[in-house]
């Protein structure tokens, strides 16, 4: 990924609550005929003093297969991003210098994929999954609210996957190369446009500034 400094984002905080609030990765792989991707949810987790990322995928996914060795995978996490137009830089109206850009966050894991088919660590898995992304709900969804043998059913037929993670990169492009005027006005145009994903990418702003 290309990172200029100025858009790198190296609080681990700031970084796991992406990946939290986030989880929908996009995982690649080099496999034997080329790169694969999949889109899988991925849930960070703090191991001692390593970072790891575990998810699921179904057993008919040959994904898993592909994971004998343990290879290298990169799993990017996407936070909001949202179009900015040159009509919001003050600089517009005085020289005209100015073109369009976009503004995002995401975060970029990198390390060994490997397998995991213990029934037990993919019940408690799927049982944190299910509890963060149901904990909005007023009648949050829980395992236990499903017969037992559908459940178990359905564990046979997927595969836990785990990423350790050996390298986490950040990059928060929120307009820090350009001067307070011209980030007040991308700011203020967002959070104008009535749309929740350029909302937050004005408060992310706002908070980094």
């Amino acid at each position: 990924m290309y990172l200029p400094k100025h858009f790198q984002e190296m609080d681990i905080g700031s970084l796991l609550r992406l990946m939290r609030a986030r989880p929908l990765a996009t995982l690649s792989i080099n496999g034997e005929s080329g790169p694969i991707v999949n889109h899988v949810p991925l849930l960070a987790f703090r191991d001692g003093q390593s970072l790891v990322l575990r998810g699921h995928v179904a057993r008919a996914n040959p994904l898993w297969r592909e994971l004998g060795c343990e290879p290298q995978a990169v799993a990017v996490f996407h936070g909001d991003d949202a179009y900015v137009t040159p009509s919001w830089y003050p600089a517009k109206g005085e020289h005209g210098k100015v073109v369009p850009t976009w503004n995002y966050a995401v975060a970029h894991a990198r390390g060994r994929l490997r397998v995991e088919e213990d029934p037990a660590w993919l019940r408690a898995l799927l049982t944190e999954l299910t509890s963060e992304q149901e904990s909005g709900f007023s009648l949050p969804w829980s395992m236990d609210d499903a017969p037992a043998d559908y459940i178990e059913k359905l564990l046979s037929a997927i595969v836990g996957i785990e990423l350790q993670v050996e390298r986490l990169d950040g990059k928060f492009k929120l307009s820090q190369n350009q001067n307070e005027a011209a980030r007040d006005g991308v700011s203020e145009g967002l959070a104008s446009r009535g749309d929740a994903r350029a909302a937050a990418v004005a408060a992310s702003m706002r908070q980094s500034s």
